[in-house]
């Protein structure tokens, strides 16, 4: 059985991780760190990720950007893989997290949905077939009302997908209303949707002569991040030193 420590156990994100692997005999939480306790949880838990001296298997990180630098350096310590699924992190910790990865395995990803990532995939033997015919590609993301950036990082990581495709051969197009001209052959254009309580839709358009192809990913609730950080972390136990991401866990099943 695989033995987690949850790195912010009792968050949102936390709450639902903490459900799955209860029925999920192949994996088990050992462990928590939280600032918050008012969560009564089945494991210790810790305020700071110092303090905890469970041993592990792996660390599942659904923190914020503050608590990563410490993760890091615990991670090393201890020598544990970490599935970094915290967003928001600076240059500097984005530096660190590449020196971390000569010593232990981390895994992160802009999206940790197992739907996104098989759609990158597709998407890397569509976009080949499709663009050399002429099809314009447009990316639609909606998101709820509370959302702070637009686009939205998974949106970012199809169009990346796609272009890395073609030789970085295509540029963004965030905003048409400031040029009056047709559409460019060699953009991607990406549009975001705010609004309600959306947890996340992204649409990826192929708009041909006389045919459109639109693949489509729906997430109706949050845990579809949550089961993804699950196999993730299956995924990543017991892995040798380096960046991994989500198309490694796809690419094992």
């Amino acid at each position: 059985m695989i033995k987690v420590i949850l790195h912010g156990c009792n968050g949102k994100m936390g709450q639902v991780i903490n459900g799955i692997c209860a029925e999920d005999s192949s994996i088990e939480i050992v462990a928590g760190i939280d600032v918050y306790d008012g969560i009564d949880n089945p494991y210790p838990v810790f305020k700071q990720i110092t303090d905890c001296q469970t041993p592990a298997d792996v660390i599942v990180d659904f923190s914020n950007a503050k608590a990563v630098d410490a993760l890091l350096d615990y991670s090393i310590q201890k020598r544990i893989p970490v599935v970094l699924c915290t967003t928001g992190l600076s240059e500097i910790q984005l530096a660190k997290v590449q020196k971390t990865s000569e010593q232990i395995a981390i895994l992160k990803s802009a999206n940790m949905s197992l739907g996104i990532n098989t759609l990158l995939d597709l998407l890397k033997k569509a976009v080949q077939v499709l663009a050399p015919a002429g099809f314009d590609m447009e990316i639609v993301e909606k998101h709820h009302n509370q959302k702070l950036d637009a686009p939205s990082g998974t949106a970012l990581a199809l169009a990346d997908c796609m272009n890395d495709a073609l030789e970085q051969s295509y540029e963004y197009k965030y905003d048409r209303s400031k040029q009056r001209q047709k559409r460019a052959k060699n953009e991607i254009g990406i549009a975001s949707v705010r609004g309600g309580n959306i947890v996340g839709e992204h649409e990826v358009i192929f708009a041909g002569t006389d045919e459109v192809i639109t693949f489509r990913h729906t997430a109706h609730s949050k845990a579809v991040f949550a089961k993804g950080a699950v196999e993730a972390a299956k995924f990543l136990a017991g892995k040798e030193a380096g960046m991994y991401d989500m198309a490694d866990v796809i690419a094992a099943k």
